[in-house]
């Protein structure tokens, strides 16, 4: 692939540059279809939403506005308040549906508070988008009444400010990432061209990408979050990939190669980790469709599609835009930058001294590497995932204590459990009953206060019950929820032939959230983990690297869950990244990063690795290729290393705390493995295996040799200018 694009390079780069404008072109044409609420929700709760928009039923982005005062809600003072409050929504032309709480009864036990509900017009999907005026007349009417206390809370308000929230940092880390990455590549490198070369080339398969992830979404919905997932891998494993490349391709030259040889050895080497290590993080990522779920799913497969054409532009476009540019890829230079490594034989004389220390004493330092990361592994015994509360997300802001205000004077206000009944006629006596008696008893149960509210959809034959759940805690509220639907529902609803209650809202969500992904972690584990190991046994036909690999990568991802465990539930040093009083970890966060980082490890692994093999297939004992090939991977696997790790660290800066949660998971993850597991760990391992690391079992000889063609001979292929002969590098 390598030789055929330097061969034909205008035909390579032409063509990825009319596939990624095509893409692009075609995503915009035919849209990108956003995951709603209908799509991504498991359980009870998703049946209320499917429910309700497959009947063409609104479920509006209901808002509340609190109203308190010193002395009683029905004096003069409170009620010009209230009444201004809700003139002031009336004027804004934007909200339907208003309440006054003088005729809902909707006021406080101690009779100093009352709650005006509303719903925003138009679709609740895009309520907040809508929203900021509302909330500008609610704030308006607040500073005309000082002495009352005036707040607003709700769905669409709750969608803007975690919208805001979420655009910002989006757009932050598109301004960050570029530059960071330009930088320490031109630290790397030396050379402003070659630093250069690897960041557009990530960047044209992450804009190609967002065509192709439009395109696709049109089969499975895609969340906010596949955008931000699928350019923060995209960059990370782009400009690796075309480090791992063109690193190969200037030691190469460096020994005395000529362009074209030394572009045919870094395809067949290079080249091939990169598609091995690649496909790995795309079956990784494949593992998300086992759970079930539209929203992993989506980000699922974002992430293999970007993977799939960074892998792909590096082994196809990098060797055309190298041989098209020849030696000015060393334009640019840094001053006093030496040209060649010190060592002559490429290799790192600071990774040397440690790794000789490491063969020296193999059993010591697999002891105290093991140890430690066993060590750091141990908090995550007490993970335990939950879908982070609102003030768990932003902090502490005028949103989050107006939620916490109403949900103190009127429990489960802000966020009521739904019931969406259904039967063949809604309006029979019998059903009408079962309703009014549900109403009683979800207050007479204790699982709510009220007050109870419903809304018959006649036409539909459907009616919504809206149910504020005793609670001010979410397991408190789970509580409550429980006995809706094991005790109450049963007892009333579930007495009537025909007809289905499913009951649903946003702790209900949060639930069967929970519930869902908690079945769904087994079979994605395994998958991964078997899938991993096969491919290593493909790429290498050695059971014992394919079980190493496996073992090392286990024991990354379990150090990277102890310290997130301890520092955003434990809170162990969380106020100095700004994670005070989060105390969770974001449901969704473990599975996605066991996925994620067991593709991304095998990238260092299968890069370091092939190089020791073809130390060992041009003849050196098992102990010096070790050494060599780790020595000689370490610049490139440290400049890659440093990359992932300033590109994640930027997700770890930024406000969303479940952005800020994978963003420092997935920078740990990175840094143990570039230092701890291929520095310590991975050479103690292969040198106490000595010669076993090699063995092929006779059932696995039957398998193609994908290293077949080697070993690259040491002396030069060809004078510079001259043209390496098949037999001098078989590729």
């Amino acid at each position: 692939m390598g030789v055929w694009s330097a061969r034909h390079r205008w035909t390579a780069v032409g063509a990825w540059l009319l596939f990624a404008v095509i893409s692009v072109i075609v995503g915009g044409a035919v849209g990108q279809i956003d995951a709603a609420d209908h799509d991504t929700l498991p359980g009870e709760a998703g049946r209320v939403v499917k429910t309700l928009h497959d009947a063409g039923v609104a479920d509006p982005a209901l808002e509340t506005v609190l109203v308190r005062t010193d002395g009683p809600v029905t004096d003069p003072a409170a009620r010009g308040a209230v009444d201004d409050v809700i003139t002031s929504l009336r004027g804004t032309g934007r909200v339907t549906d208003i309440r006054s709480p003088y005729d809902t009864r909707a006021l406080s036990k101690d009779g100093h508070a009352a709650l005006v509900q509303f719903a925003v017009e138009g679709d609740p999907a895009t309520a907040g988008d809508r929203v900021g005026p509302v909330l500008t007349a609610v704030r308006q009417a607040a500073d005309r009444h000082p002495d009352v206390q005036v707040e607003q809370f709700g769905a669409a308000s709750a969608d803007k400010a975690i919208g805001d929230a979420f655009n910002d940092d989006f757009a932050r880390a598109e301004y960050s990432v570029v530059p960071l990455a330009i930088g320490i590549l031109f630290i790397a490198f030396g050379a402003l061209v070659a630093a250069v070369l690897p960041v557009i080339l990530s960047l044209t398969a992450v804009v190609a990408t967002t065509g192709l992830i439009a395109l696709a979404s049109h089969a499975v919905p895609m969340s906010d979050s596949s955008g931000i997932v699928m350019l923060l891998v995209g960059m990370a494993v782009g400009v690796d990939y075309c480090l791992f490349y063109l690193r190969r391709e200037r030691e190469e030259r460096a020994r005395g190669r000529d362009a074209q040889t030394a572009l045919a050895i870094a395809s067949a080497t290079s080249g091939r980790a990169i598609l091995v290590s690649g496909s790995t993080v795309i079956v990784a990522m494949a593992g998300m469709f086992l759970t079930g779920m539209v929203e992993f799913e989506g980000m699922g497969l974002a992430t293999l599609l970007v993977v799939a054409v960074a892998m792909i532009g590096s082994v196809t476009v990098l060797p055309a835009l190298l041989s098209l540019l020849g030696d000015r890829v060393e334009k640019g230079r840094l001053p006093l930058r030496r040209r060649t490594p010190r060592d002559p034989d490429g290799e790192s004389r600071v990774w040397r001294a440690i790794l000789g220390a490491v063969l020296h004493r193999p059993k010591l330092s697999l002891l105290v590497g093991a140890g430690a990361l066993i060590a750091l592994a141990v908090p995550a015994t007490a993970l335990h995932p939950a879908e982070l509360t609102l003030k768990q997300e932003l902090g502490d802001n005028a949103l989050v204590r107006a939620y916490e205000d109403i949900n103190a004077t009127f429990p489960g206000g802000p966020e009521p459990a739904e019931v969406v009944v259904s039967a063949a006629d809604i309006t029979d006596a019998g059903v009408s009953r079962a309703i009014a008696d549900f109403r009683t008893r979800a207050v007479s149960s204790g699982a709510s206060d009220g007050p109870v509210r419903v809304t018959v959809h006649q036409e539909q034959n459907l009616a919504v019950i809206e149910v504020p759940l005793v609670g001010d805690t979410q397991a408190r509220s789970e509580k409550s929820l429980e006995v809706l639907r094991d005790e109450v529902r049963p007892a009333t609803l579930g007495t009537v032939d025909g007809v289905e209650a499913p009951i649903g809202g946003s702790v209900a969500a949060s639930k069967d959230f929970a519930d869902k992904l908690s079945s769904s972690v087994p079979p994605v584990l395994v998958f991964v983990v078997v899938f991993a190991f096969l491919l290593m046994l493909l790429s290498f036909r050695s059971p014992l690297i394919a079980l190493t690999s496996t073992v090392l990568n286990l024991l990354s991802v379990g150090a990277a869950y102890g310290i997130l465990t301890a520092v955003f539930q434990k809170g162990w040093g969380a106020s100095l990244i700004g994670a005070e009083g989060v105390g969770a970890i974001e449901s969704w966060l473990p599975l996605f990063l066991f996925v994620i980082l067991f593709g991304l490890s095998m990238d260092y692994h299968v890069f370091v690795v092939s190089r020791i093999r073809e130390a060992r297939l041009r003849g050196m004992t098992t102990r010096d290729a070790i050494s060599h090939g780790i020595s000689t991977t370490a610049g490139v696997v440290t400049s890659a290393a440093v990359i992932m790790v300033g590109v994640f660290a930027i997700f770890g800066t930024l406000s969303l705390q479940g952005m800020k949660q994978m963003g420092l998971g997935l920078a740990i993850a990175v840094l143990i493995d570039a230092t701890v597991i291929r520095g310590m760990l991975l050479p103690a391992v292969m040198v106490l295996l000595g010669e076993r690391n090699w063995h092929v079992p006779a059932l696995l000889r039957r398998l193609p040799d994908l290293e077949a063609g080697f070993p690259v001979p040491d002396a030069p292929a060809a004078a510079p200018g001259g043209c390496g002969t098949p037999d001098e590098v078989r590729v």
